[in-house]
């Protein structure tokens, strides 16, 4: 079975004889294998396992521990991500075991199908008996194992610091690692499982908290905080408050003690290029390739002018010819049908066309067109049906005339429109002078006069929509329902029009309806038109845009005005482009350094009811048996903190400070670490295996297959030479 790993595969395997044995230490986290009575272990790598398929040839390899991301790229990894065999420090997944195992092997140098060589693995406090059996059958009968002993990794730590001289015989080991914390005491070297004390806390559920901490307040660099990182960033830079209250408002109120606490974490940032100015060789070349178009544009707007001066002056000696031909028809009956046939109505029409077709060519050739005859064109000669009477004119003729009556008044209007255009435009010229001319002699007032102003038509235009949505309660409405009525959806003048109708038809259903012979009836039909209809309709238009113009003016003179600040929540702020920073991005950990170590001791704080590290010992000092009462003084005395999780600054004086409020007044309590708090387990477990009597401790597959499973029932190891 191929796998992907960065880890080299041993050479000396056939040097070691078959009675050295093998030491494991099978952890959640990590996995260690080596030889006994080494100092090291020859392979570690992450406790996981991945399976993804090659996206060519579909083939599925296998992906144990720390992998290659160089190769990884030829994978499709998202249907497969990693898993490990553990759940709660308690090996459940034997499928995912045994690849890690087959892996452990064979970066060894072993060959998987026989291993000639005795086993010590590890587990943890109190493993159950299905885990473990499913374990030995796993290596006696996979592996061909000869015989196998199991031993708890913190027993091991203890055991090793003890010959270390850094803590007695009889003690408390407290040891967090991955996914579980335990409590675990010793009497005269032996573990005392009885009064063992366990919480589902560990190293994953700080990282897990931390990470999620970070991708809220940083979600723009979700993609930056990997697990992979995230754990460095908790190794590297979290620690233990000895008061955790206390470390809290210190960064609550944000001294100088609290600004010393804080980390910063800098993500790849390049600032953007700064343009520089454009040499002199630029611009000239620039310039040449800007007068070669502009040369090429003159040259197809000269051939451009002289095609279309051609067709012009082609079309003006048609409708010469056409002309001298009308000259030799006497009869007007010819004349028309003589037109009809070349498309033309009239001979003024020709007449029209060839004087706008000399007009077009003199404009072509660059000659001064006179303004006269511009206007004699457009008016005399372009409607010359209008003056003449109905009944003068034939069938096409009063069509043709209906024509140019509508052409005619159509562009008076649109002349009359551009001449109140330009009127307006003046208008606005001048009022923009005047206005320019009151912020030169008092720029504060006028910037003081325009926000208010603004100010103003905000709420004006708020209260109208507010009262256009929700109704309008100012005539005495009650909705009870909340809803809003017809009454309170109608403006002013339309409820006037309502009571108007409502007056009148009260007055004259009382008696005969007499309604329309007094005069004062019909001004009810002048108060009730919409002509005279005093509506608000138009007013937000011009409102709306009267808004706009001051808004647009005050972002001219104004650095620090945002549209919507003036007017209140509901207006929205337009966002400002601003180029990003260095600060930008930086991931800056200040009270996440020490709250996410802090659910070690209170595990409520990620919603784990549990017991902290504090509380554990007092739990396991309570379960000693009757017998060992006295001893408590003395295992208060030499407690050894072990275990990935307990490498955080601070962890023994906030044990210390913990375990001293629940213990009587004078309690000896000393907590140290020890040397090695992730490897010492596996080097403990080294020097028992090199020991003389580790043989005594181990149970052979012969054993297994005689006694069978229940016999691990009985099974203990001890731990004293």
């Amino acid at each position: 079975m191929p796998f992907i790993s960065k880890i080299e595969r041993q050479l000396d395997y056939g040097s070691f004889n078959s009675s050295h044995p093998i030491v494991i230490d099978n952890g959640a986290s990590y996995f260690r294998i080596g030889w006994a009575g080494e100092n090291e272990p020859r392979v570690i790598f992450r406790n996981i396992v991945q399976r993804p398929r090659h996206k060519t040839t579909g083939e599925t390899v296998t992906v144990v521990g720390d992998h290659n991301p160089v190769l990884l790229k030829y994978f499709d990894c998202t249907r497969s991500g990693p898993r490990s065999a553990f759940e709660s420090n308690v090996v459940y997944q034997f499928e995912i075991m045994e690849y890690i195992l087959d892996f452990g092997f064979d970066r060894l140098g072993a060959d998987q199908s026989q291993i000639d060589h005795p086993i010590l693995i590890t587990e943890c406090a109190c493993n159950p008996v299905q885990s473990r059996g499913k374990m030995a059958e796993l290596l006696f009968e996979s592996y061909g194992v000869p015989s196998v002993a199991f031993g708890v990794d913190a027993a091991f730590s203890y055991k090793y610091n003890q010959q270390l001289g850094i803590c007695n015989d009889t003690g408390l080991a407290i040891t967090s690692g991955f996914t579980t914390s335990h409590v675990i005491p010793f009497i005269n070297g032996e573990p005392v499982y009885e009064a063992c004390c366990r919480t589902n806390v560990g190293g994953y559920h700080v990282t897990d908290y931390l990470k999620q901490l970070l991708s809220l307040k940083y979600p723009h660099h979700i993609s930056k905080l990997t697990w992979e990182r995230v754990e460095e960033l908790k190794m590297e830079h979290c620690y233990i408050a000895a008061d955790y209250a206390s470390e809290v408002q210190l960064f609550q109120r944000g001294d100088k003690e609290a600004e010393d606490k804080t980390r910063c974490w800098q993500l790849p940032w390049s600032p953007s290029p700064v343009e520089e100015p454009p040499s002199e060789e630029e611009i000239a070349r620039k310039a040449a390739l800007k007068e070669k178009q502009s040369q090429r544009l003159r040259e197809m707007a000269e051939a451009k002018r002289s095609s279309k001066i051609n067709e012009l002056e082609n079309e003006l000696k048609g409708l010469e010819f056409l002309l001298e031909e009308l000259k030799d028809i006497e009869e007007e009956d010819e004349i028309v049908l003589f037109l009809a046939s070349r498309g033309y109505a009239s001979k003024r029409e020709v007449e029209s066309a060839f004087a706008k077709v000399t007009q077009s060519l003199r404009k072509a050739k660059g000659e001064q067109v006179p303004s006269e005859e511009k206007v004699d064109i457009s008016a005399a000669e372009k409607y010359y049906l209008i003056d003449i009477p109905d009944d003068e004119l034939s069938a096409e003729q009063l069509k043709e005339k209906r024509r140019q009556v509508f052409l005619k008044s159509t562009t008076e209007a649109r002349q009359r429109a551009k001449q109140r255009r330009l009127e307006e435009e003046l208008e606005k010229e001048k009022e923009k002078k005047l206005e320019e001319q009151k912020r030169m002699e008092n720029p504060e007032r006028y910037l003081e006069q325009l926000r208010a102003k603004y100010k103003e038509l905000s709420e004006k235009l708020e209260q109208r929509k507010r009262l256009k949505t929700n109704g309008n309660n100012a005539n005495g409405n009650n909705n009870v329902s909340g809803g809003v009525g017809r009454g309170e959806r109608l403006n002013a003048a339309q409820r006037e029009r309502m009571r108007l109708l409502t007056t009148a038809a009260f007055d004259r259903g009382k008696g005969e309806d007499t309604f329309g012979q007094r005069d004062e009836d019909w001004q009810l039909y002048k108060l009730m038109s919409r002509d005279n209809d005093d509506d608000d309709d138009d007013k937000p238009d011009h409102d709306e845009t009267e808004l706009a113009r001051i808004s647009s003016r005050l972002q001219e003179i104004d650095p620090t005005f945002f549209p919507g600040s003036e007017s209140g929540a509901s207006a929205s702020e337009t966002p400002r482009f601003r180029p990003l920073t260095k600060e930008d991005f930086q991931i800056i950990l200040g009270v996440e350094r020490f709250r996410c170590p802090e659910v070690l001791f209170n595990p409520n704080f990620i919603g784990i009811d549990q017991s902290g590290l504090d509380e554990m010992v007092g739990v396991s000092l309570r379960r000693l048996p009757s017998w060992v009462q006295g001893l408590e003084d003395k295992m208060t005395s030499s407690i050894l903190v072990t275990g990935g999780s307990c490498l955080y600054a601070g962890v023994g004086e906030r044990l210390e400070a913990g375990i001293r409020m629940i213990r009587p007044c004078g309690t000896p309590i000393e907590v140290v670490r020890a040397t090695d708090p992730i490897m010492d387990a596996w080097r403990g477990a080294s020097v028992y295996a090199a020991a003389m009597q580790f043989p005594e401790q181990t149970f052979s597959r012969t054993d297994y297959y005689e006694k069978g499973e229940d016999w691990l029932r009985r099974y203990k190891f001890k731990y004293t030479i």
